[in-house]
């Protein structure tokens, strides 16, 4: 949590440049973005704009004057010069400043805009600024809390211990004794802000009127940049998701969240307990506090999960600095000011492209991302099926839990960039996390596959979530036409049971709610067909036993000088309930009378009745098919009407 403290900088910049102080009244009302009052703020005063524009866009017409001279000449066709221009571009993006940082990160997770090269240098745009003049700070803090320093901290260290695009962190403590961390907003943020979005609205709506190759909605996602950096501007939203997170993540004893004291929080001031730990990528510290990496990241990964397929309220920005080991083996997690919600329509559509993927459906696969928002019901989706089937193809050859995310997510990029794709809001950010989750991963164990560590968490929900569309996702994945695939069932119980939150009850009262629920019916039918085979097989050897200690007189026709057939196999030994119990037992923790306890709940079910009158209907016609085929009927009048016996 602590680095090396930044140069501060003098005092004359109690302003970023660009901004005046009619800017800095006006502008630090916007408590919310607003497109239209910025454009009423900033439209009527050219002048207000002159210094700025002078600043952001003679820096960015040298730098696309230079790619257009590349391009022209042909050296931008050469992956070396291909890579420098990118990485001048992010390096570009850092020294415009925090609009132009946060605008830049955003787009790093767009490849339906930007090219994949470029994707992977913005993806490595570091939120890091030098610090502000702590004279600032500390009259930053009085201002929005209304007292002196000393009368609300017993000690606050001048110098920040780090700093970002937005802010900087100071250590203190509280009157009260409580080690804190005081993030302090830098002066005039909002005002430069709100000018940057200004000028980079204006020039996405020329681009988007004039420039004909460019299909996404450049304003839109200006206006979604701007909604989100306000957001994260505004520590009082900051203060009330860190304590939604806390809430949502309390019956989690492996994961840590910072408390806030709300006493010495505001709007630009966010006051939080102070938390002692390594980052997950220090693995010597890590170590050294006796904990195992691959445990934490492990954990790590499961809470992703449970942020974005159970609670749909997940932090979109996990990099190293806000992943923290404790000494008491929890994870911590810190800086909250970027988080994003998933509905539940779109939790369900992410698990459901899950089974269509596995089980290799580009079709269907090609129709969740229509779902899911990223392509129009317009769209055409024969080309698309046929470039999802190159890029997942290979991968899934080595299975779901070795492929690898990156290089799939960079392939997929591609596509999207080629096709009409659209990326919704949620899902960039998604990528974004798990994208960076990994590369923690990666930093403790090279051979780390997100997919892999996030299958065993995709079954135990498809198992267990009773949701109707997980329910029709899994008999799609059980079920390949009117054939059951115990193979598949056998793999994702497998994987499920990996969980360590694993509800075995809860999974065995699902898997009697799959069998007797609609989508189970190809299998109850299975079942049936099974019982009345095997019955029927111990009824007809049963019948030929007995005929033969007739005397021959009295043997019926068709059972004379008959051998016995195989013997049938006990009920357990049936194929499909072999392979269910077989699945079963597999399962950590699994004992019989988990089963025998559920007796009670298995006569009561009506499908149960109807699978008995089913087996009796069934032993009934096979039986006085043998009646008038085997028993009554000679073997050679058989033999000559061309009928064979069973």
């Amino acid at each position: 949590m602590v680095s090396s403290p930044p140069a501060p900088a003098s005092s004359a910049q109690r302003l970023d440049p660009g901004v005046e102080m009619g800017d800095f009244l006006e502008a630090a009302g916007l408590l919310r973005y607003d497109p239209a009052a910025i454009t009423r703020l900033y439209a009527g005063h050219p002048m207000r704009l002159a210094r700025r524009v002078w600043q952001t866009l003679v820096p960015i017409g040298l730098y696309l004057l230079g790619v257009g001279c590349d391009w022209f000449t042909g050296q931008l066709a050469t992956p070396t010069r291909a890579r420098a221009r990118a990485r001048e571009c992010a390096e570009l993006l850092v020294a415009l400043g925090p609009a132009f940082i946060k605008a830049g990160q955003a787009l790093s997770t767009r490849p339906d805009v930007i090219p994949p090269l470029l994707l992977e240098e913005l993806a490595q745009l570091q939120d890091q600024l030098p610090g502000f003049d702590s004279a600032l700070a500390m009259a930053c803090i009085e201002e929005d809390l209304g007292a002196p320093v000393e009368t609300i901290f017993a000690s606050l260290e001048k110098e920040p211990i780090s700093a970002a695009s937005l802010g900087q962190v100071h250590r203190g403590v509280l009157r009260s004794g409580e080690r804190v961390a005081v993030k302090v907003q830098r002066p005039g943020l909002r005002e430069q802000i709100t000018l940057d979005l200004y000028i980079v609205r204006n020039i996405a709506s020329w681009l988007n009127r004039n420039v004909g190759v460019i299909r996404s909605d450049l304003v839109g996602l200006i206006d979604e940049l701007g909604r989100r950096v306000f957001e994260e501007m505004d520590y009082l939203n900051e203060a009330t998701n860190a304590e939604t997170f806390a809430r949502l993540h309390s019956h989690n004893p492996r994961i840590a969240v910072p408390a806030i004291h709300r006493q010495a929080t505001s709007r630009r001031v966010l006051t939080m307990e102070w938390i002692d730990g390594v980052k997950l990528t220090n693995l010597d510290a890590v170590r050294a506090l006796g904990i195992d990496p691959d445990d934490m990241v492990e954990v790590g990964v499961n809470c992703s999960l449970q942020q974005l397929l159970e609670h749909g309220f997940f932090h979109a920005d996990p990099h190293p600095g806000n992943l923290l080991a404790l000494a008491d083996g929890r994870l911590a997690y810190l800086d909250f000011g970027m988080m994003s919600q998933v509905s539940r329509e779109a939790r369900t559509g992410l698990i459901q492209a899950v089974v269509h993927l596995v089980n290799r459906n580009f079709t269907a696969l090609s129709r969740d991302f229509v779902q899911l928002g990223f392509l129009g019901e317009e769209v055409d989706l024969e080309p698309i099926v046929p470039a999802f089937e190159k890029v997942f193809g290979q991968a899934l050859e080595m299975g779901v839990s070795r492929m690898d995310f990156k290089a799939v997510t960079d392939d997929l990029s591609g596509v999207m960039y080629r096709f009409p794709f659209q990326v919704p809001p949620y899902y960039a950010l998604i990528i974004r996390s798990l994208v960076t989750l990994e590369g923690i991963a990666l930093s403790v164990d090279p051979d780390f596959k997100i997919l892999g560590a996030a299958y065993p968490y995709f079954a135990r929900r498809l198992m267990e979530d009773p949701d109707p569309e997980l329910r029709r996702s899994l008999r799609d994945m059980l079920f390949d036409g009117e054939d059951f695939r115990w193979q598949r069932l056998e793999s994702l119980v497998a994987s499920a049971s990996l969980q360590q939150q694993l509800d075995l009850e809860g999974l065995l009262d699902q898997v009697l709610d799959f069998l007797f629920s609609p989508t189970g019916g190809l299998l109850r039918q299975q079942l049936v067909d099974a019982v009345v085979l095997q019955m029927d097989s111990l009824a007809w050897n049963t019948a030929l036993r007995l005929g033969r200690k007739l005397p021959p007189r009295f043997q019926p026709p068709g059972l004379r000088g008959r051998p016995a057939g195989p013997e049938a196999v006990p009920l357990l030994d049936l194929e499909p309930i072999r392979q269910l119990v077989g699945i079963l037992r597999d399962l950590p923790g699994f004992e019989p009378s988990l089963l025998l306890k559920r007796l009670p709940r298995l006569l009561t079910e009506p499908d149960l009745r109807r699978m008995g009158l089913q087996v009796a209907k069934g032993l009934a016609e096979r039986g006085m098919v043998h009646l008038l085929r085997d028993v009554l009927v000679a073997p050679e009048v058989r033999l000559a009407a061309g009928v064979s016996g069973a």
